[in-house]
């Protein structure tokens, strides 16, 4: 089993890049994001609850975070591995979730991040909101967003880097590239 996280911004390409890796490897793709708005578009406790966090622009507690990763690690028992995107996004989560893959008898195995810059992400995201409406890409909330990454999630990476698990892949160039620079760092 290869467990995997894919780490990057907002509109670092993380979600994009997912769909090639998954593909390829076989992973049961976990995206806090997309179980989040699975979660508010369903009305669910748990959605209504995660709805107002995400209104304000501000991140989901871990506890909430965690139950949700639990639930779906349980509908997957038979995994080749997991691609984590959009998860952690503190230090505290990392080590939360490294727990929480022990108590499975598993582990994060590799943290690959895509390296793109804040301008490129804006662009990125002004193109995605012509076509995505996603209410998390509106100026206020994406400005809380990337704020909140280059403040306190980029704070993650040395937390992986100094046990050896970190890969960084250039996130700006063509799709195709990056995939391959990403299949290299898994790989490796």
């Amino acid at each position: 089993m290869l467990n995997l996280v894919l780490f990057g911004p907002p509109g670092a390409g993380k979600g994009t890049q997912s769909e090639k890796l998954i593909a390829r490897y076989g992973f049961v793709h976990i995206s806090t994001g997309d179980l989040f708005r699975w979660h508010t578009a369903n009305n669910t406790e748990l959605g209504l609850r995660v709805k107002e966090i995400m209104n304000s622009g501000e991140l989901v507690p871990d506890s909430i975070t965690i139950d949700m990763l639990n639930e779906e690690l349980k509908k997957n028992p038979d995994a080749k591995g997991f691609l984590f995107d959009g998860f952690p996004r503190t230090v505290a989560q990392a080590e939360a979730l490294d727990k929480f893959m022990a108590e499975k008898g598993t582990a994060i195995h590799k943290v690959v991040a895509l390296d793109v810059s804040e301008q490129e992400i804006r662009d990125r995201i002004a193109k995605r909101k012509l076509t995505s409406n996603r209410a998390d890409d509106e100026d206020d909330k994406l400005n809380k967003r990337i704020n909140e990454y280059f403040t306190k999630t980029v704070h993650v990476l040395p937390f992986y880097e100094k046990q050896g698990r970190l890969q960084t892949v250039n996130g700006i160039g063509e799709i195709d590239v990056i995939y391959g620079n990403l299949c290299a760092a898994i790989d490796s």
